[in-house]
């Protein structure tokens, strides 16, 4: 009989086979709920079983001490973070070093994709204590919540003025930038107005990788403790399961590439210039990645343990010793 398990992610295209039942599991009967946010607390859920959670939020849960959730290094959403610092089509910014001294807006301060996205800049010379931030909500269509999370620092870290809509705020130049994982609606057409700070983003990306040997790693998927207590071999049945939806997705997108006119540019590019596992689940493969990320979260002041990956994802490093 296979284990029935409810998880909640966000609706990426890859994992299209899965939700259609063209990926799936003898031992495992897979339910996924595609959620627009993600939900606040899979320990206390209800109704799921497993969920695409933040990397930020989970490494701070497992510093406090939490032991209701198990999280799994595959990593469910991954990107490089350059491409999401926008500023207006007039600003003179072109480098990320410019940004010293600036105001910058960020969608949530403890944000995994902003602390890779401050990350970068730090390599650039441009730490916190270096510029202006403030949080807030992208547009007016997004709600009004605290997006401070408790690191608030009167002076440096502030929410944004009147919690008015940060793109209002970047328009009218009380911004010099901001950092957001989704662009607002009307980016993309011409004329919005907008644009990414480095003229040559992908380029960057590319130094970027050269330099770390990873794409960063945003949310991760976990699983309720005692469903894997009860299922040791669950966690990495549900791993192979998201794995392999995204190498069925990936070989059709490259057959099936006119979606967009330069898309099969795009994949060529990625295949040709990232190694084969850039996007490979597993502790060892990811190590590297992880420590880097727990560093910035300290650099950054949002967490004071000092975590390692094995420590981070516990369940994930015992069974690497007894295999």
């Amino acid at each position: 009989m296979r284990v029935p398990v409810k998880i909640a992610t966000r609706d990426w295209d890859y994992l299209t086979p899965l939700v259609l039942g063209e990926v799936s599991s003898a031992r495992i009967d897979l339910q996924v709920d595609r959620v627009g946010t993600l939900i606040p607390d899979l320990g206390t859920s209800d109704i799921y079983d497993a969920a695409e959670v933040s990397f930020s939020r989970y490494t701070s849960a497992m510093a406090s001490g939490d032991d209701t959730v198990i999280g799994i290094p595959c990593f469910i959403m991954r990107g490089f973070r350059h491409r999401c610092i926008i500023t207006t089509e007039k600003s003179p910014m072109t480098r990320l070093s410019d940004l010293a001294g600036k105001r910058i807006g960020v969608t949530g301060w403890r944000d995994s994709g902003n602390t890779w996205t401050r990350a970068a800049l730090r390599r650039e010379g441009v730490g916190v204590e270096d510029a202006f931030w403030f949080a807030g909500r992208l547009t007016a269509s997004h709600p009004i919540v605290d997006r401070l999370d408790g690191f608030g620092r009167p002076g440096r870290i502030e929410a944004a003025p009147g919690e008015r809509p940060m793109m209002e705020l970047l328009a009218e130049g009380e911004l010099d930038a901001v950092f957001t994982p989704f662009m607002p609606d009307g980016y993309f057409e011409n004329g919005s107005g907008f644009r990414q700070l480095l003229p040559d983003f992908v380029s960057a990306e590319k130094a970027y990788f050269d330099a770390v040997g990873y794409v960063p790693g945003m949310h991760i998927v976990a699983v309720k403790a005692r469903l894997a207590e009860q299922h040791p071999w669950l966690p990495a049945e549900l791993t192979r399961l998201v794995d392999e939806s995204q190498r069925v997705w990936t070989s059709r997108r490259r057959k099936y590439a006119e979606t967009t006119p330069w898309m099969f540019g795009e994949l060529l590019r990625s295949a040709r210039d990232l190694p084969a596992n850039w996007n490979a689940s597993g502790l060892s493969v990811n190590s590297a990645m992880i420590a880097d990320f727990v560093t910035e979260l300290r650099e950054q002041g949002i967490l004071q343990s000092s975590l390692t990956p094995q420590s981070l994802f516990p369940f994930e490093a015992e069974l690497s010793v007894k295999a």
